[in-house]
């Protein structure tokens, strides 16, 4: 199955977990890190969501496999990106899905991220207490 030639590619990101999403030649299986995308994502809740762009679309799956490589972040940023990339891979192998796609807000990269520790502070926004004396 991966060594079938790609349909068409999408790199998706949330948060600090980025994504490469792959449609090849197949029968609609989806495979996350070599894994199926049930035991990876136990979640139905994340599973119906990063499969939003599907519905949206209505991209037939069932000619293709899903195979996506995540990495980063944690369970949910991971389901994000791969939404991101599943809705970049479909607009590429099929055009006339973006201005559903895009009003759906599936190709807009989700720019929440974690805000950086500054210097002299305990956290991002957290001062030390203040003592006049």
């Amino acid at each position: 199955m991966a060594t079938n030639k790609a349909i068409s590619a999408g790199t998706g990101r949330r948060k600090t977990a980025t994504a490469r999403v792959n449609l090849v030649p197949g029968t609609g299986k989806w495979l996350v890190n070599k894994v199926t995308l049930e035991e990876y994502l136990p979640s139905e809740a994340l599973r119906d969501y990063l499969k939003q762009p599907v519905a949206i679309s209505g991209y037939d799956l069932s000619k293709v496999d899903v195979v996506v490589y995540a990495k980063g972040g944690g369970i949910s940023g991971q389901a994000g990106a791969i939404r991101h990339g599943l809705a970049r891979a479909i607009v590429a192998a099929d055009e006339t899905t973006r201005a559903a796609l895009k009003k759906a807000g599936c190709m807009t990269r989700d720019s929440r991220m974690k805000e950086r520790k500054k210097p002299g502070q305990p956290g991002a926004r957290k001062r030390f207490q203040f003592s006049k004396r």
